[in-house]
């Protein structure tokens, strides 16, 4: 056979698959009992450290307005230093809904966060990318505008994700504003909000708001944005500035504690899963200060550093134990919870890539995870976002979303009529049963190969990581913007030019 045939024969048969894909965009809920690794007794213990760490040693509130609030609502401010009363903290934690919806340019993309809810989001904040044809270098615009097409373009990631990748060819003070328009012009899946300061936070809320209305968006928050809690034990006035300006336009937040165990926490996991409960509590507390009601998802992003090189180690068993106990704690203070990810420390989608991905990934299925951030993309401990990477982990995101509809027992899950059917050593190929479900019985992943090894030679011997390739590159191909509104484009476009002119320059 020519390559020429070969070529052409691929090609027929991705885009089959593709079209079978593409009617199946729909969020998932979890249909899997979920995974409990601590007991009541033991929760009890790790919560109790945590209130003993809030009230007697204290977390750093670098914001004068900050502290104001605090001292305002029942806390002990001490210089910088902040110390809580257990029944007043959790009295405002409460405060937070379980649950809560985020709105999306197309309202059949609208995401539920919490729940049995599900949500996949991509690689956030890599300041490299890397692909096969161009190797690895610096993000630029163009590169953040190909991973939210292809983030669109997906069926398995619900939301375009917020700073996907770090720009290098914009000016710092005001990328924040060409990143915030891509995820409205190439995309109508929910998208998150920017946090290097207030004033881009603020942005941010400008033009969700011409985009939904300013009612419309204190109803069901248009974004939700990373604050990150920079461990151990305090937040800084940038992360405040945006958690401000958030909780006042009652805009969601992921509050998250950035944690390496062994160097921000303890190398003991107990310990560190005390401390991030500690700092995590604290900032959803004064997000309800603020606006009581303001959603918000308690988040929690630990993983260990390798004491020998002090690199951080992603996939690594302990990180997962302590990922499973974080979303018992959220479970526990009644909130949504994110964490996760399709996690490598590897530099190329390789069987390092897979292996800890994989051994991030099922047990945040399994732990009933609501917001799955760095779902697709994440190389070289988030170093860099790959784009073989991204449509590899979305096959696998396919699998897992198959995974969490569960074990159907209806009529049509038994198949009773079709063992009835089949004589004693027949097959169950033509069945009527067989006939009515055969395209979507079983899962089959677009770009691995399950064909013999005959055939995969004949081919060409292409690997995973070829096909990838070929596949990033065909959905930007035959990629289609969704429709905007040519005046709301042009009213968002005169904004941005306003604030570019607006916003000195940083030095």
């Amino acid at each position: 056979m020519s390559s020429e045939s070969l070529s052409r024969r691929r090609t027929d048969r991705a885009e089959r698959r593709s079209a079978v894909t593409a009617a199946r965009i729909v969020q998932p809920l979890h249909n899997l009992p979920t995974y409990e690794l601590v007991s009541p007794e033991g929760l009890a213990q790790i919560h109790q450290a945590s209130l003993t760490i809030l009230s007697d040693i204290g977390i750093d509130f670098y914001d004068e307005e900050s502290l104001a609030i605090l001292k305002e609502n029942g806390a002990h401010v001490k210089g910088e230093t902040v110390f809580f009363d257990p029944q007043m903290l959790m009295r405002f934690v409460q405060m937070a809904p379980s649950q809560f919806t985020q709105l999306a340019r197309n309202p059949a993309n609208q995401v539920q966060i919490g729940g049995n809810a599900v949500v996949f989001a991509p690689v956030y904040g890599p300041p490299f990318v890397y692909d096969r044809i161009r190797g690895r270098r610096e993000a630029k615009l163009e590169d953040f505008v190909n991973f939210v097409k292809m983030a669109y373009s997906s069926p398995y990631i619900h939301h375009s994700g917020g700073t996907v990748v770090e720009l290098t060819d914009e000016p710092t003070h005001t990328r924040h504003l060409d990143m915030l328009y891509a995820h409205i012009k190439y995309s109508d899946k929910p998208f998150m909000g920017s946090v290097t300061s207030a004033g881009n936070a603020a942005d941010s809320v400008s033009m969700v708001e011409m985009l939904f209305g300013a009612e419309a968006i204190r109803q069901n928050p248009a974004l939700i944005s990373l604050i990150n809690i920079s461990s151990p034990r305090r937040l800084d006035d940038r992360m405040l500035g945006a958690l401000k300006v958030y909780a006042k336009a009652r805009q969601a937040m992921i509050i998250t504690p950035f944690i390496l165990s062994g160097a921000m926490a303890p190398v003991a996991i107990g310990g560190t899963l005390a401390q991030l409960n500690a700092e995590a509590l604290c900032g959803i507390a004064l997000a309800q200060m603020i606006n009581p009601g303001t959603p918000v998802v308690m988040g929690a992003f630990q993983t260990n550093v390798d004491l020998q090189s002090g690199s951080p180690v992603f996939g690594s068993p302990e990180s997962q134990i302590a990922l499973f106990a974080s979303a018992q704690l959220a479970r526990m203070h009644g909130l949504p919870f994110r964490s996760g990810g399709m996690f490598a420390s590897s530099k190329v989608a390789d069987a390092q890539a897979a292996y800890e991905s994989v051994m991030v990934m099922l047990p945040a299925i399994l732990a009933r995870v609501n917001f799955v951030l760095h779902a697709a993309g994440w190389l070289e401990g988030g170093l860099t976002a790959g784009y073989e990477k991204f449509v590899l982990d979305c096959e696998v995101l396919g699998m897992m979303q198959r995974f969490l509809h569960g074990l159907d027992l209806s009529p049509e899950g038994m198949a009773m009529e079709s063992i009835r059917d089949v004589a004693p050593g027949g097959h169950h190929l033509g069945t009527d049963h067989t006939l009515r479900n055969f395209r979507t019985a079983f899962h089959r992943a677009e770009i691995f190969d399950y064909n013999s090894a005959e055939q995969w030679q004949e081919e060409g011997s292409r690997t995973a990581e070829d096909r990838a390739t070929d596949k990033w590159k065909r959905m930007l191909r035959d990629y289609q913007a969704p429709e905007l509104d040519s005046t709301l484009d042009q009213a968002l476009q005169d904004f941005i030019q306003k604030r570019k002119r607006e916003i000195p320059p940083e030095f």
